[in-house]
């Protein structure tokens, strides 16, 4: 699929926010073969832990329609460019490289990739992480961007505001989905 027929093919693109580290594999699972199974496409950040669980899941779904897009974070070099370690994960097809190493605790920063990532998503899923999951969450309520978290309790986001909705049931964050796009 050429990046022109994805701009023109007004397929919905969900963000999936999680660890960097934890892949949390069984939730990550469910969000990429049922995002991938409705035609969506899929953009995380590119790296392991849930962005490379839920990035799989999504890519090994047969006949899917859209896209595993990554937005990767790396750093301008005296003579070039240079991409961080680990970005893009195996399972990324449209990686957007940037020029924005800051992360983590710093995801709010102008110098952040996830700026890029929640105002190019439709609506943000996400699942359990840490400072840079939690960053997120803040941008997109910033940016009033549709936002679900698909957690088991709120511990699992550090700092989770008390206004982000949170859902156990898959079945509640399908339904959320749905109604936001």
């Amino acid at each position: 699929m050429q990046v022109e027929s994805i701009v023109k093919s007004h397929i919905p693109i969900i963000g999936v926010m999680g660890s960097g580290t934890e892949p949390y594999t069984e939730r990550s699972t469910l969000v990429g073969e049922w995002l991938a199974g409705e035609g969506m496409h899929l953009l995380t950040g590119g790296g392991s832990g849930v962005m490379e669980a839920v990035s799989k899941a999504f890519y090994t779904v047969p006949d899917r329609k859209g896209l595993v897009i990554g937005i990767l974070p790396g750093m301008e070099k005296q003579d070039g460019y240079e991409s961080l370690p680990g970005y893009p994960n195996p399972w990324v097809e449209l990686p957007i490289y940037t020029h924005l190493p800051l992360s983590g605790p710093k995801g709010v920063d102008p110098m952040s990739r996830n700026h890029i990532n929640i105002l190019s998503s439709s609506v943000i899923i996400a699942l359990p992480g840490s400072h840079g999951t939690a960053s997120e969450i803040i941008l997109a309520q910033k940016y009033n961007k549709p936002l679900v978290a698909f957690l088991d309790n709120r511990d699992e986001i550090p700092g989770l505001p008390r206004k982000v909705t949170v859902e156990k049931n898959f079945d509640k964050v399908k339904t959320f989905i749905k109604k936001h796009l």
